[in-house]
């Protein structure tokens, strides 16, 4: 290694040769080289003008959106620029994950300073060597001053200038201000365990408007947008506290820190969504509004005292998710058809049934937008309020000043609504507000925690409404789950096992097997297998047949049963057809629907 680095000719990464590098490998024609070069000039005249601005030549082509001269729609990003640099270097090209760093060894091996001026970050220690991602790997006085300043041999692979500075800004910031508030903090009060939590008085000890402590909660945030998490846990521990991220409903550990700075990253939070910082034996619930790229997002936090101090999780309302078109939620065409004509029904009730996490809020929210207009007065009793949306009148439950789903949706009745979205149906008075509702020539729109369509309806013979009631007030139950889908960049055949096939009651012609798709695992997944969820669906309509049921009081099977025969797609045959045309895996079939 210390050979290739010595022979290697130093060489600036200027936005000309990044040009040849696009224009050799046939990512750019002459038209597009030709037009890179005026722009290097005028960003060269303009960094005359204002020195601050310091725009890198791979950030230059990146904000100059050009796609692959072939014509296949391939986006130059700084990617593919830092793989064709490890091949015009000889070296690998290294996709760094964020949630797999040991940011401790990172901190002890380099200075942030140096880190930042270099645009290099030690990564991991592979056979006694130190991994170390270059966006420059021809600047040779760097590379050997750090050599020398690490005292040890040294591996070098390219990455993409956007993952280095993510590391250094991020999850170096993030790991460097929690040493320097453990540094501050030191001394203090011992955190520790639960008789000592229950004798604190106040958070004073511990101040969380820190700048360190407020850098850290910064950095956290950050990358929990970039790493497309809806949940952040903080869990203290007897020692330390782990910071564990959900992407794709999977929780994957990020951090641990010291449970000194795991109170006050606590208390700083709390302070953020206005909650009792002083209050630790009992839950409590908050929001925080922050910004990203110009966008508002949400974030809705719980605490609950455990053994080892508060857990804190915070849940991420991006609103581009939370609030979408119904078709990008993952309906097929026949099953969009069918909720659109639920949803423009002028009166009646709509349940979205499901567990949590299953996305019925999601469904709910992105219903509730494609009906808004001036025109209509939609209102919503929810517990709490997911995501605060202008076009809609939100109220929250408070059940200890009286508020309660039931006392709401009476007032709301005086309230001229048109659309009423009550967050569950809990108990009979609810119920029976709700159909009530119905009658008087209202939709409404709610939840109830069923496993399948079909129960919904009993549920609701349970909750005291009779079933006349029922069959001439609801539209629709459908129940839903979220799958993951596998990842388009590592997608491959694999068969079934007779066994796997059996699980599924699934058979395959004599000799042959049941071909199915997988995520192999690659860096875009890291390694997962997997890259983002989509809807699985049944949809049960009230239509005659069903309601002579209902009103015959029938059980939920004979009810699924007849839905079945006039149409209607099971959970798990929706989650077979997923598995057929190949998004979704056999084990994420299983894990959703069941054996």
């Amino acid at each position: 290694m210390t050979t290739v680095i010595a022979t290697r000719p130093s060489r600036e990464i200027s936005v000309s040769y990044l040009g040849g590098l696009l224009q050799n490998a046939g990512f750019i024609d002459d038209r597009q080289r030709l037009d890179i070069e005026n722009a290097d000039r005028q960003r060269t005249h303009r960094s005359k003008s204002k020195p601050d601005e310091d725009v890198s030549p791979v950030k230059a082509i990146v904000t100059m959106n050009l796609t692959d001269a072939s014509g296949n729609g391939t986006r130059i990003d700084d990617f593919l620029l830092a793989r064709l640099i490890a091949e015009d270097a000889h070296l690998p090209f290294y996709k760094i994950d964020a949630l797999k760093l040991d940011v401790e060894m990172i901190e002890s091996k380099i200075s942030r300073p140096f880190a930042r001026k270099h645009k290099m970050i030690p990564v991991a220690v592979r056979d006694g060597k130190l991994v170390v991602c270059v966006v420059n790997p021809f600047d040779n006085v760097a590379i050997e001053s750090y050599r020398a300043m690490a005292k040890q041999d040294v591996d070098l692979v390219v990455s993409a200038e956007s993952d280095v500075m993510s590391v250094i800004n991020e999850q170096y910031g993030f790991r460097a201000s929690v040493t320097k508030a453990e540094r501050d903090l030191k001394g203090g009060l011992d955190f520790g365990n639960l008789e000592q939590f229950v004798k604190l008085k106040s958070g004073s000890e511990i101040e969380s408007s820190d700048q360190h402590i407020v850098n850290a909660v910064d950095y956290l945030l950050q990358h929990a947008y970039d790493s497309r998490a809806s949940d952040i846990h903080i869990e203290p521990k007897r020692e330390q506290a782990a910071i564990r991220f959900r992407i794709d409903g999977v929780l994957h550990e990020i951090q641990r820190v010291p449970k000194l700075v795991n109170l006050a990253i606590t208390s700083r939070l709390k302070t953020m969504c206005r909650m009792d910082i002083a209050e630790r034996r009992r839950p409590q619930d908050g929001r925080i509004k922050t910004d990203r790229d110009g966008k508002e997002i949400e974030l809705r936090v719980s605490t609950l005292p455990t053994a080892f101090g508060e857990k804190l999780v915070m849940r991420i309302f991006d609103p581009d998710i939370l609030i979408r078109d119904l078709s990008g939620l993952g309906f097929y065409d026949d099953e969009l058809h069918t909720f659109n004509d639920w949803i423009t029904r002028p009166h009646g009730i709509i349940l979205v049934t499901g567990p949590t996490g299953s996305g019925k809020t999601v469904t709910l929210y992105s219903a509730l937008k494609s009906l808004y207009s001036p025109e209509i007065n939609i209102t919503t009793i929810e517990d709490p309020v997911e995501m605060v949306y202008e076009d809609f009148n939100q109220t929250s439950v408070q059940a200890k000043i009286g508020i309660t789903f039931a006392a709401a949706l009476r007032t709301i009745l005086r309230q001229d609504p048109d659309i009423i979205m009550v967050g569950e149906i809990r108990d009979h008075e609810t119920a029976e507000n709700a159909v009530q509702s119905a009658l008087t020539g209202h939709l409404v729109f709610s939840t109830l925690h069923t496993n399948d369509a079909a129960t919904s309806v009993t549920r609701l013979v349970d909750l005291g409404i009779q079933p006349f009631l029922i069959s001439s007030t609801l539209i629709g139950t459908m129940a839903q789950r979220l799958v993951r889908k596998i990842c388009e960049d590592c997608r491959r055949n694999r068969p079934l096992t007779h066994e796997e096939a059996a699980m599924l009651n699934l058979q395959a012609p004599p000799g042959k097997r049941i071909i199915v798709k997988e995520g192999a695992g690659c860096i875009r997944c890291r390694n997962t297998g997997y890259y983002g969820r989509t809807g699985i669906f049944e949809l049960l309509t009230i239509d005659n047949a069903i309601r002579d049921l209902i009103d015959h009081g029938e059980d939920f099977l004979k009810i699924k049963d007849m839905a079945i025969k006039r149409g209607m797609r099971t959970l798990r045959q929706s989650a077979l057809r997923r598995l057929a045309e190949g998004s979704t895996t056999f084990e994420e079939v299983v894990r959703v629907t069941g054996i």
